[in-house]
């Protein structure tokens, strides 16, 4: 099964949007950065609008920028506009009852499933943006 990409998306545009300081960016600059069709960098610039985490004009002279600074905008932010909702799902077909592990499988699993997104989210909100960003200067180098 694969993952969903937009995480992922959404930090690479937003730091993108850190490093250029304000200037507004097209969504077709973006996706050439991010290697994808501007549809896909559209999509979560609207998740991420949503959020209020960035700010979009259109016309001449439009594009996106930050909302807010990079280093007020946490991982766990970003995560929570582009990906809402548990991150471990359960299946949609229920387990059979009748079997042993089907029975209880999935209840046992939640009680450990949503520790796991606790702590991702608690060590989420320690890092920013603009650590990012930071570590993509540093590796720049």
């Amino acid at each position: 099964m694969a993952g969903s990409s937009r995480f992922t998306v959404a930090v690479h545009v937003l730091t993108l949007l850190a490093h250029e300081e304000g200037r507004a960016l097209t969504s077709d600059y973006i996706a050439g950065s991010v290697n994808t069709n501007p549809v896909v960098v559209r999509r979560v610039l609207g998740l991420l609008a949503r959020a209020k985490l960035v700010n979009s004009a259109e016309g001449a002279g439009g594009g996106t920028r930050l909302a807010r600074r990079a280093d007020r905008i946490t991982l766990a932010d970003v995560l929570n506009a582009v990906e809402p909702g548990e991150m471990f799902t359960p299946p949609r077909n229920k387990p059979n009852p009748a079997c042993p592990v089907g029975r209880s499988v999935q209840a046992v699993l939640a009680n450990h499933t949503a520790a796991f997104e606790k702590a991702m989210e608690r060590e989420m909100k320690h890092v920013t943006v603009a650590d990012v960003l930071s570590g993509v200067k540093t590796s720049a180098r």
